[in-house]
């Protein structure tokens, strides 16, 4: 229970803290280009790299529940993107060069296509 209440609370904050990126970003560039989504994306990645790499080299403790509230609810909630960051670099220092790739193509073109036809069926009852 204590894990799930740790991930909701982080994600709450991370997406609260998405939402506030994304108007800073809107407001200061007017621009149809998603550059606020654009930014949350790099930034997440950035902290999420860095917040693993902390936890690897110095083992606090504690550390499963860091991991909770911060990668994965925090992060989790300000952007999947980090997370899909961390697979893919997880597979390339494993040696698995070949099901990277994979995974980071299949994610964003199957993801694409699975949002077309979601659209596509929504609208055909419109």
């Amino acid at each position: 229970m204590q894990a799930f209440l740790l991930v909701g609370l982080g994600g709450a904050l991370g997406a609260m803290g998405r939402y506030g990126v994304g108007i800073v970003v809107g407001r200061m560039h007017n621009s149809p280009f998603p550059l606020g989504t654009l930014t949350v994306n790099i930034l997440g990645s950035l902290l999420m790299g860095l917040l693993v790499g902390f936890l690897a080299r110095f083992t606090p403790p504690g550390q499963a529940e860091t991991r909770l509230l911060v990668a994965v609810g925090m992060l989790g909630g300000f952007t999947t993107f980090s997370s899909y960051s961390l697979d893919v670099m997880t597979l390339i220092e494993r040696g698995e060069a070949g099901m990277a790739i994979s995974y980071a193509l299949g994610s964003i073109l199957i993801g694409v296509l699975a949002l077309f036809i979601g659209l596509f069926v929504a609208r055909i009852g419109a």
